[in-house]
């Protein structure tokens, strides 16, 4: 862990860290520039992200790549209907001296991809979900710290939702982003194919490691934010509350539940975040605009007007800004 003397040093040094991410990460995965952005701000702010993509889009090698750049230790957990809460937390077995022993589960890596994880029972996601928020478990009265830091990403598969276990809204909100992949464009999808064809293999540069990542999300606590930017945060949340006192007809006409106080949260950690990667040390309401899209993507709910009118989050809440 490299010692810097002050805050200032320290943020210029992550914005260099950034930027050494984004090209190793690059070496692997072609585009997608901002998916890696959110992800990296996911991670610095000890958040987690649900990634939503058709099938093939890559999102597992993506994981593994920014596992292996951030020399972190990594699991992947492909969520099926008959996966069971011990499957993923561990158990105790009977060893050859017949005393009981915790064998641990695939939860305890560093970065876990959940894979399809509205695919398993409500019983498994809320054993994932209730380690992602208390970063430990429990087994036979035993608390299990897990690794730090600790990082989750779950993808959903947005087409054949017969058969799946759609996460309730409560369980969302613990997510602090919720990224789209799209379709790559014709010219990064020749990159794709020539390169995953050939013989070549791409070395990756470790960038950071795990002593480093939770220096870094300290750092990003500390950062100050001037009142107009919180005031701000807040009251852009307020507006996607119906019924609340903050005049948005939006929310009246298109939105059943609006966002909670967590999304203020993660709107302004996210903005002091973004903000030393582009090399200021505080954030300005630019910086909040570029978080509203994933954190308030899967906290709003939509009325019957607002899907009878085909009207989507995504709508809503440019309405909104």
């Amino acid at each position: 862990m490299q010692s810097f003397s002050n805050d200032i040093e320290a943020a210029n040094a992550l914005r260099s860290y950034s930027s050494d991410l984004k090209k190793a990460i690059g070496q692997v995965i072609v585009g997608q520039d901002d998916v890696v952005e959110k992800l990296i701000i996911s991670i610095l702010c000890n958040g987690h992200t649900l990634l939503v993509g058709v099938p093939g889009l890559a999102k597992t090698l993506l994981v593994k790549t920014i596992a292996d750049v951030l020399h972190l230790s990594f699991k992947r957990i492909q969520f099926t209907p008959d996966l069971m809460p011990s499957d993923i937390t561990g158990a105790e077995i009977l060893n050859e001296q017949r005393q009981f022993q915790f064998v641990k589960g695939p939860l305890f890596a560093n970065i876990i991809l959940a894979d399809e994880i509205n695919r398993t029972p409500p019983k498994t996601q809320a054993a994932l979900l209730e380690a992602m928020q208390e970063k430990s478990i429990t087994a036979s009265g035993v608390l299990y710290k897990l690794p730090a830091p600790i990082f989750v990403l779950a993808t959903q598969n947005p087409i054949e939702q017969e058969g799946t276990y759609p996460l309730p809204e409560a369980q969302l909100d613990r997510f602090m982003f919720q990224v789209t992949l799209d379709y790559p464009s014709f010219e990064e999808e020749v990159r794709i194919v020539r390169n995953t064809t050939g013989a070549n293999t791409a070395e990756l540069t470790k960038v950071l490691n795990a002593e480093d990542i939770l220096y870094f999300q300290d750092l990003v606590r500390r950062v100050p934010v001037p009142d107009n930017v919180l005031e701000y945060a807040v009251g852009l949340v307020q507006k996607t509350r119906p019924g609340a006192n903050n005049n948005s007809s939006t929310a009246q006409q298109y939105i059943a539940y609006g966002a909670g106080p967590r999304a203020s949260q993660y709107l302004i950690l996210g903005a002091k975040c973004h903000a030393l990667l582009k090399g200021k040390f505080s954030p300005d309401i630019e910086d909040v605009k570029a978080m509203v899209l994933p954190v308030l993507r899967h906290r709003i709910l939509r009325n019957y007007k607002a899907e009878a009118e085909g009207i989507s989050q995504e709508t809503l809440i440019k309405q909104l800004l």
